[in-house]
């Protein structure tokens, strides 16, 4: 009896020890990384939404999101339309690194009006050019991607081949009314369903709306609301309007599924665009919209919401661009950058958390080409924008031009000739007053400082006449007479 008592007692022993050392490991083991779901709109311009001050649009789940997270005031994509921005988020690099500058190509517009050959475009990114989805698969996510793609076409690869476990392409089809406008609540309950299956793993939702583009699209019974209210000042277009209240009422049925599967908490949510709105939406005070490097074609709305880690209701005035992403989402997930892949963004870790600033000076636009359809409060009548670089750097925005810069005298006629206008974006959001000529020391920094990331990057320039303009131009030198060699035009480049 007594042998029989020792023994169980022993066994109860062992039996709590092993379930101390369970608990213990247990204890031991890292917390589950956070799902990561990633919201992008298409056109969606900065003023279209209701947190920004739009008197007509009405956006209230987007305005929610930016009450339960942080909104980045100074928020950027990282072109001026659709396929560079998309090239740009999914690989983590300006587009001098990957050449995919314009949607279908960088020659748009009058071509007896283009001073310079373009310098050519690349329709995607290869299979070999590792994407946020790739790093992240490799990291044990799930990861699904639905929606637009825009990076196929000859020299880029589908997004199965990219990082992507699910993938669903649905184009918006029909005319201006539907029950599903531009699929977007197609493409939101299949992201849903992918959430639903995966719910016990870390999962990566890339939400890639076709919502807003043109040719707009909306419910009827939607059409019908805006229709019946009261024109705002700025913004009075019932079909945009109701779009954009479509597409905020898809983007609300994802934030309830993810509260429906206890998941919201664990979440880290991102909500941007890919450009600037169309010319159908004013952006003003911004000048300019989708296609341009004015502000309104590139400056959107960028909302991050994180439990536990971003403050509610928190705001960030330092720029960001959609290129961060990559690194940041490689924070949260405890992930590495693949080996050897160049990532020009920065986490936004120390921001997101209000601990610390980012390292980086400056950030950077490159397009060597030429988009047709003038601008609001444009430069010119006949192009969006002609062959631009841009740098900000803190408060300062400098835009220079390829045409003037490249052929009209360069540095030594840089107050005369128009090639590149500074802007002090806090004191002048509008980009009304140019301030090269009056502020030279500013203007010859920050266009040093661009010039030194041409280097950097091996930024092709489009350094060649125009065939058809040759004769016109013949008598322009089209070497750059700079003092400093840093403020030369490469010659070797295209």
């Amino acid at each position: 009896m007594t042998s029989r008592i020792l023994c169980r007692i022993a066994t109860l022993s062992l039996t709590l020890l092993a379930a101390a050392l369970v608990t213990n490991l247990q204890a031991a083991d890292p917390p589950r990384p956070p799902n990561i779901v990633f919201i992008f709109a298409d056109d969606l311009g900065w003023k279209d939404v209701a947190y920004q001050g739009s008197d007509f649009m009405e956006t209230p789940n987007i305005d929610r999101l930016a009450q339960q997270g942080m909104v980045f005031t100074n928020g950027y994509a990282s072109a001026g339309n659709c396929q560079p921005s998309r090239a740009c988020l999914l690989s983590g690099t300006y587009t001098p690194r990957h050449h995919v500058y314009a949607v279908n190509s960088t020659e748009r517009g009058p071509k007896e009006l283009m001073r310079l050959t373009p310098v050519p475009n690349k329709s995607g990114l290869p299979p070999e050019n590792v994407t946020f989805a790739d790093a992240l698969q490799a990291a044990g996510y799930a990861t699904g991607m639905f929606g637009k793609w825009h990076l196929g076409g000859p020299d880029g690869a589908p997004p199965a081949e990219q990082g992507f476990d699910v993938v669903l392409e649905k184009n918006g089809q029909g005319g201006s009314i539907t029950d599903d406008p531009k699929a977007v609540f197609t493409l939101t309950s299949a992201a849903c369903e992918f959430m639903e299956k995966h719910r016990e793993r870390p999962f990566f939702v890339y939400l890639a709306h076709h919502a807003i583009h043109t040719g707009l699209q909306a419910r009827s019974e939607t059409l019908q609301k805006f229709k019946a209210k009261p024109p705002g000042e700025q913004h009075h277009n019932p079909l945009y309007a109701a779009c954009t209240y479509d597409l905020d009422d898809s983007i609300g049925r994802l934030l309830a599924k993810l509260d429906e599967l206890k998941l919201a908490d664990n979440t880290l949510v991102v909500f941007t665009s890919d450009n600037g709105g169309t010319n159908q939406s004013s952006q003003e005070p911004l000048r300019g919209n989708k296609g341009c490097y004015y502000e309104g074609g590139i400056r959107e709305p960028f909302i991050v919401r994180w439990p536990g880690v971003v403050k509610p209701g928190s705001k960030c005035d330092a720029p960001v661009i959609n290129i961060d992403l990559f690194p940041t989402f490689l924070a949260a997930a405890g992930a590495k950058p693949p080996p050897g892949k160049t990532l020009d963004g920065e986490s936004l870790f120390p921001l997101l958390t209000q601990q610390g600033e980012l390292h980086r000076k400056s950030i950077f636009w490159h397009f060597p080409g030429y988009l047709d359809r003038p601008v609001i409060r444009g430069r010119d009548a006949q192009f969006r924008t002609r062959p631009v670089s841009v740098i900000r750097q803190k408060d300062w925005k400098l835009h220079l031009y390829h045409e003037e810069w490249l052929l009209d005298g360069g540095r030594e006629k840089l107050d005369t000739n128009n090639a590149v206008e500074l802007y002090n974006l806090k004191d002048d959001i509008g980009e009304r007053n140019n301030l090269a000529a009056k502020n030279p020391e500013q203007r010859d920094a920050l266009l040093n400082d661009l010039l030194a990331w041409f280097e950097e990057t091996d930024a092709l320039l489009p350094t060649k006449r125009a065939p058809q303009n040759e004769k016109r131009e013949a008598a322009t030198d089209q070497r750059v007479k700079g003092k400093k060699k840093r403020l030369q035009a490469p010659s070797n480049r295209e």
